[in-house]
């Protein structure tokens, strides 16, 4: 494995996901926020959280790539990024490109600062027990940020150490995908000692490793393990239980239901960037991607969508325009951002339990999905058949979240499902801005 005391020579901060304009290099952290005494480490740990939930990362960007690049959603605005996107004519200049980019590794950042410092720290009013914790969350949400820019750009630079000044952040090449892959994993199995074993939907636990881990083991076909790992959740029928029906987790503003491992909590001083994208203006959005025919159809479908039919609404005539609502709160901007939910975890285990020839449990946990959401039981007893049932499902259950994209290309399905050949497309454009910044970091191919 390959480690790296740098960070990329620039990281370019973009203030919003509405403006990709006036852009300026940040090349390290400011000193005046040293993590010096308990008070600026749980600053700090807070500060972390507001990284992983920004406008660039979970806020909007990273998950928008996702669910604009996996055919169901439609550019109706008059931005150029998402357009680039759903025209599969992405760019490296693409501004949501770059700005997912840049907002990971200043995740990443963060997390190494408090890896580096809160170790070191003697403030008797920082206990040996939170000072684990703390570092368990920043390895955890290192390995999330990690296995984010894998699944989206493929091998990228590995960065384990704080930066301190700009000669820290040249030279660096890009690991393997393997290499990258294995930084995640040594990041996780970490974590998890240093956490408390308790159920916090909003925080990172041991539980919250436990997910990620079933979903880290699924993209590297481990099956075993990713069947393992899931139920430690599933089996926690105590804490987590698939909500009845499926919109309960997130309508009449329920936030940290049963159905949530991690989700991201916003206020009205730190908001979820989604509404402005899918709420039509009538509702104070800008509507400017929205379900396209194909999705429609399927979540109104009794026995495809069944009651996530709830996902989507129309405006008033003239327009009758669809539109998604799991980004709608008032006030505005105070929505989750749904990290990993439990219907994932069936999933998951699903896929697992299908792959290791378990078709009567796979085949269970299909239907444990299918019957909260008020659709017919499935009844498919091969492989295969299972196998493309659970990506059928996974695509009416997660439309507007990181999912369907990053599924069709781990399972080789993006060619047979979306009618794109060339797989050079498959990873994103490293940021031109990144490239020009430092010489050592290559592009991938076809950009």
């Amino acid at each position: 494995m390959k480690h790296s005391s740098k960070l990329i020579a620039l990281i370019v901060l973009f203030t919003s996901c509405q403006r990709f304009l006036d852009v300026q290099p940040e090349l390290q952290v400011d000193q005046s926020q040293a993590i010096t005494n308990a008070s600026t480490a749980e600053a700090a740990v807070n500060g972390l959280y507001n990284r992983l939930g920004s406008d660039g990362y979970y806020g909007s960007n990273f998950p928008a790539i996702a669910y604009l690049s996996g055919g169901d959603i439609q550019w109706t605005g008059s931005q150029s990024a998402p357009q680039e996107i759903t025209a599969r004519k992405l760019t490296a200049d693409n501004g949501y490109v770059g700005s997912a980019w840049s907002a990971i590794y200043r995740t990443i950042l963060q997390a190494n600062y408090l890896l580096e410092a809160v170790p070191n720290l003697t403030d008797p009013q920082l206990t040996a027990d939170r000072k684990n914790q703390i570092q368990g969350e920043a390895y955890a949400i290192r390995a999330l940020s990690y296995f984010d820019l894998v699944r989206g750009w493929g091998g990228v630079q590995l960065i384990t150490k704080p930066t301190r000044t700009p000669a820290d952040n040249t030279g660096i090449t890009r690991s393997s995908v393997e290499d990258t892959y294995a930084q995640v994993l040594k990041d996780l199995t970490t974590a998890e000692p240093l956490l408390s074993n308790t159920t916090n939907r909003n925080k990172i636990t041991r539980k919250t490793v436990w997910a990620l881990r079933a979903r880290y083991h699924l993209y590297r076909q481990e099956w075993e393990q990713a069947e393992t790992y899931a139920s430690k959740l599933i089996d926690d029928a105590t804490n987590y239980k698939l909500a009845k029906p499926y919109s309960a987790f997130y309508t009449n503003n329920a936030v940290a239901t049963s159905e949530s491992v991690f989700e991201i909590a916003y206020t009205n001083s730190f908001k979820n960037g989604h509404y402005n994208w899918w709420l039509p203006p009538a509702l104070s959005g800008r509507r400017e991607w929205a379900p396209n025919g194909t999705l429609v159809s399927l979540l109104n479908d009794p026995a495809v969508g069944g009651n996530r039919k709830e996902l989507i609404a129309q405006t008033a005539p003239p327009g009758n325009l669809w539109y998604g609502k799991l980004y709608y709160r008032t006030p505005l901007g105070t929505d989750p951002a749904y990290v990993i939910r439990i219907a994932e975890l069936y999933l998951i285990r699903a896929e697992a339990r299908a792959q290791l020839g378990k078709t009567t449990t796979a085949l269970a946990d299909l239907n444990a999905v299918r019957d909260r959401a008020g659709v017919p039981l499935s009844q498919v007893a091969t492989k295969d058949a299972l196998l493309l049932a659970i990506e059928a499902e996974r695509q009416v259950e997660f439309p507007f979240e990181a999912d369907r994209w990053f599924n069709l290309v781990r399972t080789g399905r993006v060619a047979t499902v979306l009618g794109i050949s060339d797989a050079s497309k498959y990873v994103l454009p490293i940021p031109n801005s990144e490239i020009l910044a430092d010489k050592a970091l290559t592009q991938n191919p076809g950009y």
